[in-house]
């Protein structure tokens, strides 16, 4: 049986970003503005008064730093308090997708990082959390700028969409149906947020990752990984949430309540997910006879600095380096599916051949995805 490789990766990064202490102002500024409003409410016992946060609590609890945004004016206006259509969105003129074009700048540096052209592929996986666009598919649209011909779809697992659609592609590259695919995992998260609530305004930022999946008898790149075996779990949980679906355009007037909005009891989270993805990846190298000496480098889920530094250190025994376990979600906060792949694409070239590690993605779902690879 062919093996497949990664054979190319691209990262789009927004050109705005947002330091913690920015973030701060806006909320503090505006929940001052909130509980003077509502005082009486709030001596009453109506309502209760809105927390100030700071830096160095979000730092604390996330290793967040900054985060970059395909808008950034509109989270730091205490008038508005969320984003605005950003420069790249110009319904008027062309209608495109935010997300089309944040995917097709990733997709143009990984098939060039692959060595492979546009209408080489013939099949796009738009891998993603949200979607801007319901049909046509956002893939499509990708298959047919880049030149592409076979098909193409849209799905979604939320943290673990990346690895997921990894495994979708390679599936059908296995079978036949493709010969080179490209999976795009576009996290616009941003018109999700609530910039008003303490404890998750400083959560996500806006980033996009695509992949070049493809046989290693056909592959040209120097920068290729070959997949050893992959591995993906689901278990539902309702401990993180994001009920943004058809409902609210049935219920348009009351977007604030706490259903369409991202929820996360994180307590609850790290007790009881971290431990499932360290057994996961834990059976997966067992089941590959490979022992984590053995393993180089591990890309994982860049959600919360302690979720990674708890599960990095049980599979190491110890506290892992950041060549061991890079961490980039200081510098793009969570970016949902697309964070162990930022990492991957940031932290890969300086692997020699034969060297092994494992991507793993974890969150909403519950759902753990982890994939085996070696330098080829």
């Amino acid at each position: 049986m062919s093996s497949l490789v990664i054979s190319g990766t691209g990262v789009y990064t927004p050109k705005h970003a947002i330091s913690n202490e920015q973030l701060v102002d806006a909320y503090n500024a505006w929940a001052e503005r909130y509980n003077g409003e509502h005082a009486a409410e709030i001596e009453s016992g109506e309502l209760e008064a809105k927390p100030l946060s700071s830096a160095e609590f979000i730092e604390s609890v996330s290793g967040i730093k900054q985060r970059y945004l395909m808008e950034t004016e509109g989270p730091l206006d205490i008038d508005r308090m969320r984003p605005g259509l950003c420069d790249l969105h110009e319904p008027e003129i062309d209608g495109q997708p935010v997300m089309v074009k944040m995917m097709l700048d990733a997709a143009k540096t990984a098939l060039e990082d692959a060595g492979v052209d546009g209408s080489e592929i013939d099949l796009v996986i738009s891998a993603s959390s949200p979607s801007e666009r319901v049909a046509p598919g956002m893939a499509v649209e990708v298959l047919e700028i880049i030149g592409g011909k076979g098909f193409a779809f849209d799905m979604a697992s939320a943290c673990s969409s990346a690895t997921f659609g990894i495994s979708t592609a390679s599936d059908a590259l296995l079978s036949g149906m493709a010969t080179k695919a490209l999976v795009v995992t576009c996290e616009y998260l941003s018109p999700f947020m609530s910039y008003t609530d303490r404890d998750s305004h400083f959560i996500f930022g806006d980033a996009c990752v695509a992949m070049v999946i493809e046989k290693e008898e056909d592959s040209k790149s120097e920068n290729a990984f070959r997949i050893l075996s992959r591995k993906n779990y689901s278990k539902f949980s309702e401990n993180i949430s994001a009920y943004f679906g058809s409902r609210v355009m049935l219920e348009r007037d009351k977007l604030d309540d706490p259903r369409f909005r991202f929820l996360q009891n994180g307590r609850t989270v790290f007790k009881e997910l971290v431990p499932m993805v360290v057994r996961h990846v834990q059976a997966q190298l067992a089941s590959e006879g490979v022992e984590i000496e053995d393993v180089k480098r591990m890309w994982l889920h860049q959600a919360n600095i302690n979720m990674n530094n708890f599960a990095s250190k049980k599979l190491l025994g110890r506290d892992a380096t950041q060549l061991e376990a890079p961490i980039v979600l200081d510098d793009y906060a969570n970016t949902a599916g697309a964070g162990c792949m930022i990492a991957f694409d940031k932290y890969k070239k300086d692997l020699k051949s034969g060297d092994k590690g494992v991507i793993c993605s974890f969150g909403a779902g519950y759902s753990i995805g982890s994939i085996l690879v070696e330098k080829v």
